[in-house]
């Protein structure tokens, strides 16, 4: 099924475009760069973000696939309009060293097991606890905002050696990890990944 894109939409890009070269990008890492600057009007993501377009074609095809995508909170999964998503935060539970958001993280991991693409876009300590679990993603979208753990987090999930999309800064987001994982939800398959 096409997307229909609006024309607003189509103008936003097409503004994008005119204040952003963003043509030195690989398709998909362009296709993520273009939608997450989108979705918070800042041009600083193109500098901000950190990926690698062989994490993000492997990761586009697990996702068209049918894998399924993992969230932090519901805010990130209203944002995703294409997918149904897991997001197990109403069922966790907090304790002596365990957030709410972290024990979202282990149940989510029980229901979908290894191969999943997470996104997470609130909570640090969701990231973090998503790399003690050994849940060999196909793609991690670690965006968390925030003044405490944030870059931290994201520091942390760029050393792990997972396939990421990740940024530097404390910025992020439940609005840009919806944006980044849309990005490759709305890319068209390739005629490598449908043969």
């Amino acid at each position: 099924m096409n997307r229909v894109v609006h024309p607003i939409e189509q103008e936003s890009f097409r503004r994008l475009r005119a204040r952003l070269d963003t043509s030195r990008f690989p398709p998909l890492t362009r296709a993520v760069v273009e939608r997450v600057i989108h979705s918070a009007a800042d041009l600083e993501y193109a500098t901000d973000l950190v990926m690698a377009e062989d994490d993000l074609m492997k990761a586009h095809a697990a996702l068209h696939a049918g894998a399924p995508v993992v969230v932090d909170v519901e805010m990130v999964a209203a944002g995703i309009t294409r997918r149904e998503t897991v997001c197990r935060l109403k069922d966790a539970t907090s304790g002596p060293g365990l957030t709410r958001s972290a024990h979202a993280v282990r149940l989510a991991y029980e229901q979908v097991g290894p191969g999943a693409l997470w996104v997470i876009g609130c909570a640090p300590t969701a990231l973090e606890e998503l790399l003690t679990l050994d849940a060999s993603p196909a793609l991690v979208i670690g965006l968390p905002v925030g003044f405490v753990g944030a870059a931290e987090s994201k520091a942390a999930l760029r050393e792990s050696g997972l396939p990421a999309v990740s940024n530097v800064s404390e910025k992020g987001g439940s609005a840009v990890a919806a944006a980044a994982l849309n990005a490759l939800l709305y890319h068209p398959l390739s005629s490598e990944e449908t043969s």
